[in-house]
């Protein structure tokens, strides 16, 4: 199932993120699609709002992982340097995906074949206007269909 939204702002990105974190449960999977400043870090921003975390929201693109805390553990993977799915095993990747918390992967495209079966995928392209984002959301499994499809999120 596909939807699409566009975005006008960095902070209407955000907006839409804590809309969707209001429907997401432990064990949800995010995947967070787009090219180096299309959003993706002002998207975790706006979920990890939505889950009440308190700490500041940066991308984990040196440290592979970020751990936030809130009504929910928010665990934030960013697999733009990884090299191969041996690097996922060694930072324990596949404890945290359908784990205690929610899971965001950034760059998902990367390793495809370790990405689970059901999630919730995030597409970040531009849009008409520089600060304008075309948000693409595909909905994977009945997991997320009954609750996500159909809900107003724009």
């Amino acid at each position: 199932v596909m939807q699409q939204y566009t975005s006008s702002s960095p902070e209407a990105t955000r907006e839409f993120a804590r809309k969707l974190a209001s429907f997401l449960i432990v064990g949800d999977v995010v995947l967070l699609q787009g090219d180096l400043g299309a959003g993706k870090t002002e998207f975790v921003k706006g979920l990890a709002d939505g889950l009440k975390v308190k700490e500041r929201v940066t991308s984990p693109t040196f440290t592979l992982m970020n751990l936030y805390q809130g009504t929910m553990p928010v665990y934030h993977f960013d697999l733009y340097r990884l090299d191969d799915s041996e690097d996922l095993a060694n930072i324990g990747f596949d404890e945290f995906i359908g784990g205690d918390g929610v899971a965001v992967i950034e760059w998902p495209d990367l390793f495809p074949t370790e990405m689970p079966d059901e999630y919730v995928k995030v597409e970040l392209l531009p849009g008409k206007k520089t600060t304008e984002r075309s948000l693409q959301i595909e909905i994977k499994g009945n997991r997320y269909a009954r609750r996500i499809e159909g809900s107003d999120l724009a």
